[in-house]
């Protein structure tokens, strides 16, 4: 290698101090080379950042990783490779011989890492190698910020005490108020209520008249002294104990009184006696050990901080272009038609922002496809949209249809269109950058559902994911613009928005002051049904008293959110002014935002603000729905992802519903790549849970087998006898044993009893299954379970 000709030669270059700046020679981990001129003074993480700035622009640049996972390896002055951690050490402190820097992978390989790997590629249904083959710097920085989340996580809990971690693993399912609720007066006299308690590992047994407003402490205070009176024994400490229902692994855990336990509440509002049992802290087992690695430092700096040549005001605002947006559109090839016959295709393109377009569409003139599946077109598409006005969230549509002449002499005017691939990109990408290079985009076969009407070409309620399929489905050729910058161009950042906002006359105010005379009117017209379609004057007098709206009606947020005009970067900017000081939405309100329907980052990161509070039974709730608003995000990292992974760390009751939500829809192209890499994270930060979650898939695994070897049984009685035959075997009795109930976590089942289950006389041949209960005192129980 042919160091850079203004690279530091000399032996005493270091000391000499020729000049204030050095020419680097950096060697990328993706095999590409460059040269950097840097100050004397750059700090290594100034130098990291400009490399990763000119990788960019370079080919293979989806090959690297976010930029922490590296280190920089150099030759110092006794002649050995030596590698640096502290990035705030500056160049002239470390003296790389030749100016010859090594950027490499930092290690954090650990004991058991090739393990745990392949546990979680079984785990997800997809080998995480797979994410890797994907070269995306987006899944890459996904995968390296998740993984600190995870491993911060794993340390909290390694610093818990044993009671902490009881929380984490059997967390108590509370009521939101402590108060009796009306419903349960009937049930109760005096307030009180009966409650049986057992002693573990005795045959011990109290019926106690409680009060509902007496804590666990205090009954298990009570128990003991009963027990000590008993036995004639010496008292035992109360706080080495805690309460535990019987027949499940759930706990009545903290400072809470019992009627506020929902176990206690169900149990009473069916007129059945809670029981429960007193059991040492010290003899539940919580899993096997972990083990817990050290996070390495991990610091940053501030641009400011960076002494490199080029700084970020290099970069150019979308805000300052003022062209039109535009792209060109090459080809087309792996088109799916019939060689025999002579196709001919157009490609329409769109913006769209939350599902509406932005502008009118734009598309190629007619191509004929050859007998390869391609078609050329080469053509420049210019929108009616200048590139400032573009928003944030905005999404350009592709989709590539047939005509076809008419053959109906009544409709020779007329040509039929058949869709047969459409594809969806954001225009900025996941750093706020324009997206101003060459992509190939991976398309969809069309196929008719309730998300694309049957009057609308472009589908712009589909995934952004290119299609991951890429051996047999079409792939578009298409350059984007770069509007003859020579920088990056970046959608400005918040507090730009922010302060553009602030500087802005409202030039609405009299109108508003006007309009608030009528506001009961207005507020009227915003509560009606949601499928009531506004006119265009009654969205303008909506939003011009949007500051009536967040005082009288916060709630009618997503309303008023509808009345914005998206491409008027003015109006987007008061939006994300008026979100900071918009009062906290209900979940059901907040819940609304998460809709596809509104796209823009700061009002989805207003929505998870507003779930920050909610309790964990009322998030059990809303799980699947959140996890469905998932597939609405636009980018791989955003705050609700973030906010779910939290929340499931803290709880493995979360967790648990949280992976079968996100697992069951792995087989689903369109979110594979989203929900794999959201399980993953989840798996990294709760490896206590992976031997239980490998276990149910285990289970389920075998009882999808024998569901499909009886369907082929046409009799009933022969489909019962194999199913038994069946359960019988050993390789099942040994699997379908000592596991969590994948349905209610809280069940472990010890065994299955082959005697008790039987097929349902139905066209899908559930199965009817009864296990042994794992806790003496609990009762068997059974499922029934369709596949």
């Amino acid at each position: 290698m042919v160091p850079a000709p203004s690279c530091p030669i000399a032996w005493d270059y270091w000391t000499a101090t020729p000049s204030d700046y050095v020419e680097l020679t950096c060697l990328m981990p993706n095999t590409i080379f460059l040269s950097l001129r840097v100050s004397w003074n750059a700090t290594l993480h100034g130098v990291k950042e400009e490399l990763w700035d000119l990788a960019m622009k370079q080919p293979l640049f989806g090959m690297l990783r976010e930029m922490s996972g590296y280190v920089f390896q150099f030759i110092n002055s006794l002649a050995v490779p030596e590698e640096v951690d502290d990035e705030n050490k500056r160049v002239r402190d470390i003296k790389p011989a030749l100016g010859v820097l090594m950027i490499i992978e930092r290690s954090i390989q650990r004991p058991g890492e090739n393990l745990l790997n392949t546990q979680i590629s079984h785990l997800i249904g997809k080998g995480l190698n797979e994410f890797d083959n994907l070269r995306s710097s987006e899944v890459n920085d996904f995968r390296m910020r998740m993984r600190y989340l995870a491993e911060e996580s794993l340390l909290k809990r390694a610093q818990s005490t044993k009671l902490e971690r009881l929380r984490y693993h059997c967390p108590p399912r509370l009521a939101d108020h402590p108060t009796v609720p009306p419903s349960l007066h009937s049930h109760l006299n005096n307030n009180c209520f009966i409650l049986v308690t057992k002693v573990a590992k005795t045959e011990f047994s109290f019926t106690s008249n409680v009060s509902v407003s007496l804590t666990p402490q205090q009954h298990i205070e009570t128990i003991l002294r009963k027990k000590a009176n008993s036995l004639n024994m010496r008292g035992e400490n109360p706080r080495n104990y805690v309460l535990k229902v019987c027949g499940r692994e759930e706990y009545l855990l903290g400072d809470h009184p019992l009627i506020q336990f929902l176990y206690i509440q169900e149990t009473l509002s069916r007129d059945g006696v809670p029981q429960v049992m007193t059991v040492g802290i010290d003899s539940i087992s919580l899993g096997s050990d972990v083990h817990y690695p050290s996070l390495p430092e991990r610091t940053r700096l501030s641009s400011d901080q960076s002494n490199t040549i080029r700084k970020k005001k290099n970069y150019e605002s979308s805000w300052k272009i003022d062209n039109n947006y535009s792209c060109i559109v090459h080809s087309v090839g792996g088109l799916n038609v019939d060689p025999g016959r002579p196709v001919e295709v157009v490609c329409q393109a769109g913006i769209y922002h939350g599902g509406k377009p932005l502008c009118e569409p734009r598309k190629t003139r007619v191509a004929v496809v050859t007998m390869e599946g391609e078609a050329q077109w080469n053509a420049m598409l210019q929108f009616p949209i200048k590139v400032c006005n573009v928003p944030r969230m905005a999404r350009l549509c592709f989709v590539i249809y047939e005509i076809s002449k008419a053959k109906n002499k009544w409709k020779a005017n007329k040509d039929s269109v058949n869709r047969l691939a459409w594809a969806n990109t954001m225009v900025f990408d996941y750093k706020d950058q324009l997206r101003t290079d060459g992509v190939t985009l991976y398309m969809w076969t069309h196929v008719a559902d309730g998300t694309q009407g049957d009057d609308l070409l472009l589908h712009p309620l589909g995934t952004v994911v290119s299609n991951p399929n890429t051996e047999s489905c079409a792939a578009l050729q298409v350059r984007f613009s770069n509007y003859d910058c020579q920088h990056p161009i970046l959608f400005p950042k918040a507090e730009s928005v922010k302060a553009y906002a602030d500087q802005l006359e409202d030039e609405a105010g009299d109108a508003a002051a006007k309009l608030s005379e009528d506001f009961e009117n207005l507020r009227i017209t915003a509560e009606k049904d949601p499928m009531y379609e506004m006119h265009e004057q009654e969205k303008k007098n909506i939003w011009a008293s949007r500051e009536y709206f967040r005082i009288a009606a916060p709630e009618l947020l997503p309303k008023l959110l509808s009345c914005v005009e998206w491409t008027e970067r003015a109006e987007v900017a008061r939006v994300v002014r008026m979100l900071a000081t918009w009062p906290l939405l209900r979940v059901e309100s907040a819940l609304e935002l998460l809709d596809y329907a509104y796209a823009d980052a700061a009002v989805r990161s207003f929505a998870v603000k507003c779930l920050a509070k909610i309790s964990d039974e009322d998030l059990l709730l809303y799980l699947l729905q959140l996890v469905q608003a998932l597939k609405h995000e636009s980018y791989l990292m955003c705050d609700l992802s973030v906010f779910l992974l939290q929340r499931a760390f803290d709880n493995m009751n979360i967790g648990h519903y949280l992976f079968w939500h996100l697992r069951s829809e792995m087989h689903v192209p369109s979110v594979s790549v989203r929900f794999g890499l959201v399980l993953e994270a989840y798996c990294r930060g709760c490896q206590d849970h992976i031997n239980s979650l490998m276990r149910q898939i285990s289970c389920l695994d075998k009882l999808k087998w024998a569901n499909q070897c009886i369907r082929k049984k046409k009799e009933i009685t022969k489909a019962r006898a194999a199913l038994r035959q069946h359960l019988e075997e050993q390789h099942c009795l040994e699997t379908l044993s000592d596991f969590v109930s994948p349905l209610i976590p809280s069940l472990v089942c010890k065994r299955i009893k082959p005697e008790g289950c039987r097929v349902m006389d139905s066209k899908m041949r559930p199965l009817l299954l009864e296990f042994e209960n794992v806790d003496p005192t609990g009762s068997d129980k059974v499922y029934l379970i369709g596949f």
